[in-house]
């Protein structure tokens, strides 16, 4: 007998088919004989199983999912061995590099419960950070410089649907986030390869627009904010789709509403707030207010998980400096859903954000023919870590800084200008 849980018959089974066929199709776009690896909360198997059939279906290769669980994961912190918390599985890291090396493609299903770390000790979770960003380092290299085709996709997760949603039982709350994530992934329409075709022509145009201007840097103004980004030399804004250094053209994420490129490591200046909290590895930091001296934070606060934020900015010496910096409106659909998520796949979806740590090399003028060190010298980050956090609002403006100083609008109030 195939046992599901109740919550999970609460999610609609059309729309979670059209949702994996969009992540073999659009997300990855996977091609004939191409490995795939997956990576998913144990509680996304009916999601893990359609995606699987549709890879197959499109001719792939070899498809390995690999797994994670909730009371597994809090078992280590209650029981685990002092000494384990600085260590992690490098050999399953160096498997998947190596894998990713040979073409394998990657898809992860998010959804853990953003809050599963919260009440364990921070020392400990940082320290795990740590270890396993170390020895992830090789993987997502492959990842952040686009050497092969890379998706993430969610799954309605009934403890993050707890959260989103507490006031309502188990079922109808799943049933809400589930409702919500196929909104957002542009699933709930007749056709959603043709809708998402449509939005990546939107975002494309978006692009295009911002690489003629070749601003030198931006300036963000509103609450608890007062920060200028400089832009790195030769930078290169994206959005939507991206063509792989495998020439294979996919939407790493699904949902997404932004244009992005890569700031310079040593240009910026100014203090700014969070304007979303950030759940980082199961623990929710919010309220975020850092500092910035010569492109390095030098000064970070937050009203809840300020210790794990730290920890996190001690990784290395580029966790203080930027990777990337997006723009999003504060009108996008997910914004106007009205929806915390407390997943920064969505939420940094509904507002403008900046990202600590690893820059993508694509966002350079032939980014795929440049070496790490001409990557550097242009101003790209390096570090262990990317992380994504919220910086825009409905009371923020940008500006476009020219080389000559002038300005041009870009948004205001949250909107393009």
């Amino acid at each position: 007998m195939n046992f599901m849980p109740q919550s999970q018959t609460s999610v609609d089974p059309v729309k979670l088919e059209k949702l994996a066929e969009v992540a073999v199709k659009v997300g990855l776009q996977l091609q004939t004989g191409q490995d795939l690896v997956i990576t998913a909360p144990v509680v996304a198997l009916p999601l893990v199983r359609l995606i699987t059939k549709h890879a197959y279906m499109a001719g792939a290769g070899l498809v390995t999912a690999f797994y994670s669980d909730e009371e597994s994961t809090l078992a280590r912190y209650r029981y685990g061995n002092d000494q384990s918390f600085d260590r992690a599985s490098d050999w399953l890291y160096d498997g998947m590099a190596k894998a990713y090396a040979k073409g394998t493609a990657r898809l992860a299903v998010s959804g853990d419960n953003p809050m599963l770390l919260s009440e364990q000790d921070p020392a400990k979770v940082g320290r795990a950070n740590r270890a396993n960003s170390t020895a992830y380092k090789p993987a997502l290299e492959k990842i952040s410089n686009f050497d092969i085709n890379w998706n993430i996709v969610s799954y309605p997760n009934p403890s993050w649907a707890a959260l989103v949603f507490p006031d309502d039982p188990e079922a109808i709350a799943v049933a809400k986030l589930a409702k919500a994530i196929f909104a957002a992934s542009r699933v709930d329409v007749e056709d959603p390869i043709a809708a998402w075709a449509e939005h990546n022509a939107n975002l494309a145009k978006r692009s295009s627009w911002l690489n003629g201007e070749r601003f030198s840097s931006l300036h963000f103004s509103g609450p608890g904010t007062d920060l200028t980004v400089g832009l790195a030399d030769g930078h290169e804004w994206h959005g939507g789709s991206s063509t792989a250094k495998n020439g294979v053209t996919c939407n790493p994420n699904i949902p997404t509403e932004e244009v992005f490129t890569t700031p310079h490591a040593l240009r910026v200046e100014g203090h700014v707030s969070s304007t979303k909290p950030l759940s980082h590895q199961g623990t929710l930091i919010d309220n975020i207010r850092v500092r910035f001296e010569g492109g390095r934070i030098v000064e970070a606060k937050a009203s809840r998980g300020e210790e794990v934020l730290n920890k996190v900015l001690d990784t290395d010496d580029g966790a203080r400096r930027l990777g990337e910096v997006a723009l999003v409106p504060h009108s996008s659909p997910i914004s106007a859903s009205g929806i915390l998520f407390y997943n920064t796949l969505f939420d940094e979806n509904a507002s403008c954000h900046i990202a600590l740590g690893q820059c993508y090399s694509k966002c350079f003028v032939n980014g795929a023919s440049l070496t790490q060190e001409q990557i550097k010298a242009q101003g790209g980050n390096s570090s262990l870590i990317h992380i994504d956090w919220m910086i825009g609002s409905g009371q923020v403006d940008i500006d476009g800084i020219r080389p000559g100083g002038s300005r041009v609008p870009l948004m205001r109030q949250g909107e393009w200008a």
